[in-house]
């Protein structure tokens, strides 16, 4: 049988730890629940496995029959502090604690892809490291799992790297989406604490109001993107949490906001930084406030090498069909601490579409939402690629 058809025999099996492990989310670089479940749908494949020292990763390594290069897959595994909004027998347990982005789903296909691999040991060439990874919600796990040794596993660094994506939403179910170069944003984060002193709400004289002055910080910020970067390398910022004051008739003594930054290019990302603290620093002078700007880098561009994307178009046609495949015209502002080892390794990331029965996936609710839902018909397709992707690399000239 091919291995997408083995791939097939298996759905049940990855559709029963895809909903265990959306059951019990877990956040962050701890993931003790979900490190559990890996290490028990992997045992007997006779992989070499190590767990990480500081974290909850694992790295599983597949030796093949004989001598070869080394290829390594990856699938995140942690979830996201966001409260489920569905009707599923398989929500979340956890109060506050979601896998709205489908690191539950990654978890169960790159198990499939170690299950499907492990039964052909004796047709590779080489080996394969399964890169079980948690924090990359801005935990940069992936990081931490190289600072561990995870691209040193076998003793050679990887020829190649992939990693799969699934979407809520953008693309139809079941097809697979990539693009050579460029694919996702750099990130950073600004956390912004504006200092003034409170007082009463009807005498805003005798006090110092951080509030306006945080608000036109938030405005500055949308219009220095607009007017200080070119559209054709262009700049996100979006404020996604603001907090200031306990009831309508005081003023407050600080005003705080955190605003996450996207940039498609390093260059972008290095002038903006500097540009977003003197434009918070100047509007806090003006109104006679302090202010504390930290700003910090999270994960580097995402790009694809241009081989590595031209080999998943190809094996999709050929296993899949040309329909299954769609090149991205543009890339997405979302980012990726997969960047981490695709600076380090030619490779590519993989989106792949399982917008749910029923859906618009140009209006369903996209990764992230509370709403987001994903369609797990697709976890035999996604652990059949990664799987055809490493056999073809360790089985052909």
């Amino acid at each position: 049988m091919s291995i997408r058809e083995d791939a097939v025999e298996l759905a049940g099996e990855l559709t029963d730890l895809r909903r265990a492990v959306h059951r019990e989310p877990e956040i962050g670089l701890e993931l003790p629940r979900t490190q559990e479940k890996v290490l028990a749908a992997i045992d007997g494949l006779g992989l070499d496995i190590t767990t990480g020292k500081n974290l909850g990763s694992v790295t599983a390594v597949l030796h093949g029959a004989s001598p070869g290069p080394t290829v390594l897959l990856r699938g995140d595994m942690d979830a996201l502090p966001l409260q489920e909004r569905g009707a599923r027998d398989f929500v979340s347990r956890t109060d506050g604690v979601m896998h709205a982005c489908g690191h539950d789903m990654h978890t169960a296909i790159l198990t499939g892809a170690a299950k499907l691999l492990a039964a052909r040991r004796e047709n590779l060439s080489g080996d394969v490291v399964f890169m079980f990874q948690p924090g990359e919600e801005g935990f940069d796990g992936a990081s931490h799992m190289i600072d561990e040794g995870v691209l040193d596993a076998t003793g050679t660094t990887p020829s190649v790297a992939y990693a799969l994506h699934v979407t809520s939403g953008l693309l139809p179910r079941g097809v697979f989406a990539a693009k050579p170069g460029t694919l996702m944003a750099a990130c950073a984060e600004a956390k912004v604490t504006v200092r003034g002193s409170g007082g009463h709400g009807s005498a805003p004289y005798r006090a110092n109001d951080p509030i306006p002055a945080a608000c036109e910080m938030v405005t500055a910020l949308q219009t220095t993107v607009t007017r200080k970067f070119d559209i054709f390398d262009p700049i996100v910022i979006s404020v996604g949490y603001f907090r200031a004051g306990t009831q309508s008739n005081i003023i407050p003594d600080t005003a705080e906001f955190h605003a996450t930054i996207r940039a498609f290019s390093a260059a972008a990302l290095d002038r903006v930084l500097p540009i977003v603290k003197a434009t918070v620093e100047g509007i806090a002078t003006a109104h006679g406030l302090g202010v504390d700007a930290q700003l910090d880098r999270l994960y580097p561009v995402t790009v694809n090498d241009a081989a590595a994307a031209k080999t998943v178009s190809a094996t999709v046609a050929e296993h899949f069909g040309d329909q299954r495949f769609a090149t991205m015209a543009q890339p997405l502002a979302g980012a990726e601490d997969f960047s981490r080892v695709l600076d380090r390794v030619p490779g590519a990331m993989i989106l792949l579409g399982a917008t749910i029965e029923g859906r618009d996936p140009a209006t369903a609710p996209y990764n992230h939402a509370p709403e987001a839902a994903f369609d797990e018909r697709v976890l035999p397709d996604g652990a059949a690629l990664l799987a055809q992707l490493a056999f073809d690399r360790l089985t052909r000239p």
